[in-house]
């Protein structure tokens, strides 16, 4: 059955609203429960990472790789430690800056403000969904996160503890979302959805940067990476 990629991004775009006006205090409890979810289910997420480990194995990934796609006891540390390191992060939003008076007396100034819904593409790391998930959520913004293929189960994990963490926290669950599909065709269909997406993040190496310059429908912030393909 086909992924409705489109059903995804309307959810996003509407969560990402009621994201946008949370306060502070309920963005941080939301990471801080996200934290205690990782943490409580370190098992099941191992498990399924041993699915894409076995796979990978199978498929003949090189050792670097390999590494990158692990989810150890040490990288799920890591994952804990990012969340609570950004709670303790200054909330961005709301903050005014470059003030500067008028002629008339006015003072006029820019205010931050969250950007709406992201797509990141990234590629063999499954904990970047922890990272990005994280700062996109204390900054207001909903997310749609397409990894690789090889990395699918772990993805698919995470991503399912980040709902839970959100929900439990009072904030909806369809704030981040993840492609479940694994085939090439999602990109493309993901960087040319620009009524539900407002910026694409790709993360990646030259090949998946030159791949969203010539087919991205939606404006990009490029992330250099040193992983080589396009997610798929």
């Amino acid at each position: 059955m086909k992924e409705n990629l489109s059903e995804k991004g309307k959810t996003i775009r509407d969560a990402s609203r009621k994201l946008a006006v949370a306060g502070t205090a309920i963005k941080d409890s939301a990471l801080r429960d996200i934290a205690k979810e990782i943490e409580k289910n370190r098992e099941w997420i191992k498990s399924e990472n041993g699915m894409d480990l076995k796979a990978g194995i199978t498929k003949g990934l090189s050792a670097a790789f390999m590494d990158r796609l692990t989810l150890d006891d040490k990288r799920i540390d890591g994952m804990i430690k990012i969340l609570h390191d950004v709670v303790n992060l200054k909330d961005p939003i709301g903050e005014i800056f470059n003030m500067k008076p008028m002629p008339n007396g006015l003072k006029v100034g820019q205010m931050r403000v969250p950007i709406g819904v992201i797509g990141i593409i990234f590629e063999s790391r499954p904990n970047v969904c922890i990272e990005v998930a994280a700062l996109t959520i204390k900054s207001g913004n909903g997310i749609l996160l397409k990894g690789g293929s090889d990395a699918i189960h772990s993805n698919i994990c995470l991503t399912s503890l980040i709902k839970n963490g959100l929900k439990k926290a009072g904030l909806p669950e369809g704030c981040v979302e993840v492609v479940d599909s694994t085939n090439r065709e999602s990109v493309l269909e993901m960087v040319r959805m620009k009524e539900y997406i407002d910026v694409i993040i790709p993360r990646g190496g030259l090949e998946l940067i030159r791949f969203v310059e010539e087919n991205s429908l939606i404006p990009a912030a490029y992330c250099l990476g040193i992983e080589p393909g396009i997610a798929s």
